[in-house]
């Protein structure tokens, strides 16, 4: 127990040591630098929403627009500064501890003998698919959906919105992240900095006010115009716990027929019934979904 408390305590001070050295350019390799990736990232999609907008009447600083450029922050920093990271390294101890210390030898398939472009693809295909799982399950149960529902009550829809989400949900996805180590065997750091790299791309783009849908590589990636929909107030029929789960890839649902992509509409309501109630600022926010929901 000592040595789960001495992993606790530590990871503070090696997380915001390394915070600091990402602020101020001191991290190497330089490309591990995601606060400032983040921020570019950020204004490259904002540029984007600016020059080319695909609802046209939504303002520059759209509403919330603020609390989501926060949440990015915070869900990424802040609350990793707070508590995340400690936990997260003793959840990593746990699991090694748990199953020999060695999670690689659990794996269901080894790819360190693949083309480094073949591991990288499978490393992304399998981490995307679990990710896709988590959120099916968020959306689900509704004791998972109280804390999915702070993502949901984004009403105007802008990059920003990617990245606002309750707290516990860092707390759902750590396990399913350490499945994904457990299942793969052999992929390197670098493989998983450019997978997660590109999720958020993607993840940018498919929350932003662009018209993207990729041509018929829509059946394959997640696009702005099917996520939407995936926001959308008023479900179709037979799509009433939520659809379009992708989180880079739209295969999944194509694959599981929870696609629906009722029209091409830059205009669609959204949210969920009972939005308007929902807790606008961030302290009331943070403590949603710990009481048991009444109804759905």
């Amino acid at each position: 127990m000592d040595r789960y408390w001495e992993v606790f305590l530590r990871s503070f001070s090696d997380f915001g040591g390394y915070l600091w050295r990402e602020i101020t350019f001191q991290v190497d390799p330089w490309y591990v630098n995601y606060f400032w990736w983040l921020i570019l990232l950020s204004l490259v999609v904002w540029g984007l929403e600016i020059a080319f907008p695909w609802r046209k009447n939504q303002a520059v600083f759209r509403k919330d627009f603020w609390l989501d450029s926060f949440y990015m922050f915070f869900n990424f920093y802040i609350f990793k500064l707070i508590i995340f990271m400690a936990f997260s390294n003793v959840t990593e101890m746990a699991f090694k501890e748990a199953f020999g210390g060695d999670l690689s030898s659990l794996a269901l398939i080894d790819i360190s003998g693949m083309n480094w472009w073949a591991q990288l693809l499978i490393f992304f295909v399998v981490t995307d698919f679990i990710q896709w799982l988590t959120h099916v399950i968020l959306h689900r149960f509704d004791v998972l959906w109280e804390f999915h529902k702070v993502h949901h009550s984004v009403e105007e829809m802008g990059f920003a919105a990617h990245l606002r989400y309750h707290w516990m949900e860092n707390v759902f996805y750590t396990p399913m992240k350490y499945i994904a180590v457990m299942l793969i065997g052999g992929f390197t750091p670098e493989q998983a900095y450019i997978v997660f790299y590109f999720s958020i791309v993607i993840g940018h783009l498919n929350h932003a006010n662009i018209h993207l849908t990729y041509g018929p590589l829509k059946y394959i990636l997640n696009n702005p115009v099917m996520h939407l929909w995936h926001h959308a107030y008023n479900l179709p029929e037979g799509h009433r716990r939520g659809m379009n789960f992708g989180i880079s890839l739209s295969l999944w649902d194509y694959l599981f027929k929870t696609n629906s992509i009722p029209k091409d509409d830059a205009h669609v309501k959204l949210g969920f019934p009972g939005v308007a109630h929902f807790p606008k600022s961030f302290m009331q926010q943070l403590v949603h979904g710990f009481r048991f929901p009444k109804n759905r």
